[in-house]
C-alpha cells in the first residue's frame, strides 16, 4: 500500500461506524434509536419542569437533579440525530471540524456529569452527617456557583483533546468504531505519534472522573460511618435510603464510562459490534434510566407525572 500523499494528511471527513451484519435493518435500527432518544428527551424535560413548578422540590439536591437532566439532554442531542442520520440516510461521512466538535461536547458533558455527581455526594454526607448545618452549608448561591464551576472544569479539562488532534496527520483508516466521534477512536486513526495526546487524555480522565469516583466513594464511606452509629436498624435504613437514588445513578454513569474505557484501552480484537454497543450505552442509558431512578424515589415527582396523566386522560 503506497505512502499517501500529502493530500491525505488533512481528512475531509471520517467514516461513522454500522451494526455489523445488520446493514439492512438500518431503518429499524434508527426507530430503536430515536424510540429510546424521545424517552430521554420526554423524561428529563419532564424533570425539569416538574422541578420547577413543585416548590417542595425547590432543594440543591433537586437543582442538581436539573442539571443532571439538562445534561442529558444536551449530550444524548450531541450525537443521537447524527446517529439518526447515518442510520436513516445513509449519511456516514462526518466532517473532520463536525467530528472534534461533536468529541469535546461529549467528553466535556461527561466530565461535567461526574463533577454533578459528586456535588450531590456531598450534598447527600451534609445533609446525613451535619443535618442541621445543610441549609447554611448547600444554600442555592453555593448550588449555582457548584454548577458554574463543574462547567469550568469541563471545558478546561477537556477543550484541549481536540486542539492536540487538530494537527496530527490522519492517513491511515478513517473508519471509526462507533457511530459517533470519542477521543481514542480519532486518535487511533492518526499516523503520526499520538503520545502528547494520549498522555493528556488519560491524564483528564484521572483528574476528572477518576478523582470525582474516588471522593464519591470517600462521601459514602462516612455516611455509612454515620448511619451505622444509630440506634436501630430502622432508622439506619430510613437514613441510608435517602442515598439509594443517588448511589444507582452513580452506577448508571460509571459503569458504561467504565466499561467503554476497558473496551478502547484492551478490546482491540473484540468484535465490533462490541464497541458500538458500549458506545450507545453510555450514551443513552444514563439519560433514560436518570428521570426514571429519581421518579421512583421521588413522591412528589411521582405525584406531578400523575397528576399530568389525569389531567391529560380527562
Amino acid at each position: 500500500m503506497p505512502f499517501p500523499n500529502s493530500s491525505d494528511l488533512s481528512p475531509p471527513s471520517f467514516i461513522l461506524a454500522s451494526i455489523p451484519g445488520l446493514e439492512a435493518a438500518h431503518f429499524w435500527v434508527a426507530m430503536l434509536l430515536c424510540s429510546i432518544y424521545i424517552l430521554a428527551v420526554t423524561g428529563n424535560c419532564a424533570v425539569l419542569f416538574i422541578v420547577k413548578v413543585e416548590p417542595s422540590l425547590h432543594a440543591p439536591m433537586y437543582f442538581f437533579l436539573c442539571m443532571l437532566a439538562a445534561i442529558d439532554l444536551a449530550l444524548s442531542t450531541s450525537t443521537v440525530p447524527r446517529v439518526l442520520s447515518f442510520y436513516w440516510f445513509d449519511t456516514r461521512e462526518i466532517s473532520f471540524g463536525a467530528c472534534l466538535v461533536q468529541m469535546f461536547l461529549i467528553h466535556t458533558l461527561s466530565a461535567i456529569e461526574s463533577t454533578v455527581l459528586l456535588a450531590m455526594a456531598v450534598d447527600r454526607y451534609v445533609a446525613v452527617c451535619h443535618p442541621l448545618r445543610h441549609a447554611a452549608i448547600l444554600t442555592n448561591a453555593a448550588t449555582a456557583k457548584i454548577g458554574l464551576v463543574a462547567m469550568a472544569r469541563g471545558v478546561l479539562f477537556f477543550l484541549p483533546l481536540p486542539l492536540l488532534l487538530l494537527p496530527l496527520p490522519f492517513c491511515s483508516s478513517r473508519v471509526l468504531s462507533h457511530s459517533f466521534c470519542l477521543h481514542q477512536d480519532v486518535m487511533n486513526l492518526a499516523c503520526a505519534n499520538t503520545t502528547p495526546s494520549l498522555v493528556y487524555g488519560l491524564t483528564a480522565i484521572l483528574l476528572v472522573m477518576g478523582l470525582d469516583a474516588v471522593l464519591i466513594c470517600l462521601s459514602y464511606i462516612l455516611i455509612l460511618k454515620a448511619v451505622l452509629r444509630l440506634a436501630s436498624w430502622k432508622e439506619r435504613l430510613k437514613v441510608f435510603s435517602t442515598c439509594i437514588a443517588h448511589i444507582c445513578v452513580v452506577l448508571v454513569f460509571y459503569v458504561p464510562l467504565i466499561g467503554l474505557s476497558v473496551v478502547h484501552r484492551f478490546g482491540k480484537d473484540l468484535a465490533p459490534l462490541v464497541h458500538i454497543i458500549m458506545g450507545n450505552i453510555y450514551i443513552l442509558v444514563p439519560a433514560v434510566l436518570n428521570p426514571i431512578i429519581y421518579g421512583v424515589r421521588t413522591k412528589q415527582i411521582q405525584r406531578r407525572i400523575l397528576n399530568l396523566i389525569h389531567i391529560h386522560n380527562n
